[in-house]
């Protein structure tokens, strides 16, 4: 992403959308610390993209006028949550950000969300733009609108802390899942892997609606009844209890590969019936760098 591109013509919008998703949520999960929030930041970022292209000047590089759209969408969600720290600190000092080796790379792309979540949002921002997501300082200084020497300084201060956060043990509490939660997320998944949609049907709401992410939204037993019928013919999914980010979800894996799992899918229930479901089979990008874990009760 070091190089300009031609502005896109209109026709080619949904097409480079399509292609950036993955790397912009990867982007605005790690700045407000959730995939799941994440997700929702992203697609107010690609609404707003989509608006605001029509009557854009000439774009001369698309992918960073769409990580700035993302950067300034996830501030916004952050200032609604009240965890926007001060973003122009004084951090106006001429300090060399210094190229990293491979290792060093890796180790920074690896770190938990949590973790991210602790350092300021100038030193969170500059960090993932270039050493996740490999952007170069002068396209953080125009997705920032930060100068140079501040990029650096805060590139340079957010690498030590990570450093220091990565010396510390990781003792924080897993939750587990309340014994309600778990029986309600066993029986439906179990109904689910015994392809018996009829008792899944029985479980839902008439009102219940479907986030298919990425992909179409369904409300009401009858639409969503067809998403459950496409589910019976296709068989490259096996559904176990678990969490994500703390949350009650369904872990979908891959029958043939069960040590991590391909996507996920969040439950909202009302009077013991399913009232909404998230399913993020067509958005599996999500689910990199969530913490989940599997059900042992």
């Amino acid at each position: 992403m070091t190089s300009p591109h031609q502005a896109p013509a209109a026709t080619d919008v949904d097409t480079l959308l399509a292609a950036m998703r993955p790397r912009l949520h990867r982007y605005c999960a790690r700045m407000v610390g959730s995939v799941i929030d994440g997700e929702d930041v992203l697609q107010d970022a690609l609404i707003k993209a989509v608006e605001a292209f029509g009557s854009a000047a000439p774009i001369q590089n698309p992918q960073a006028w769409l990580f700035r759209i993302a950067h300034n969408t996830a501030l916004d969600f952050l200032r609604r949550r009240n965890r926007q720290e001060a973003l122009h600190a004084p951090e106006e000092v001429d300090m060399m950000a210094g190229e990293l080796d491979d290792l060093d790379r890796r180790e920074i792309a690896a770190t938990s969300l949590r973790t991210f979540m602790r350092l300021p949002v100038a030193q969170r921002s500059s960090v993932i733009l270039m050493d996740v997501l490999g952007c170069s300082l002068q396209e953080i200084c125009g997705i920032m609108d930060f100068s140079l020497p501040a990029v650096k300084a805060a590139l340079h201060r957010g690498r030590t802390q990570l450093r220091e956060f990565a010396s510390e043990p990781d003792d924080a509490p897993r939750p587990g899942l309340s014994p309600a939660d778990r029986i309600r997320l066993n029986a439906y998944v179990s109904h689910f892997n015994a392809r018996d949609f009829d008792a899944i049907r029985a479980m839902i709401a008439d009102d219940i609606r479907l986030e298919l992410v990425n992909r179409t939204r369904l409300n009401g037993k009858a639409e969503v009844s067809r998403y459950f019928g496409n589910y019976s013919k296709i068989d490259d999914w096996h559904l176990v209890t678990g969490q994500v980010e703390g949350r009650p979800a369904i872990l979908v894996f891959d029958p043939t590969a069960l040590d991590t799992p391909r996507s996920f899918m969040l439950l909202d229930w009302s009077a013991d019936k399913v009232a909404t479901i998230r399913d993020f089979r067509h958005a599996s990008y999500a689910i990199d760098g969530a913490e989940w874990a599997v059900d042992k009760g």
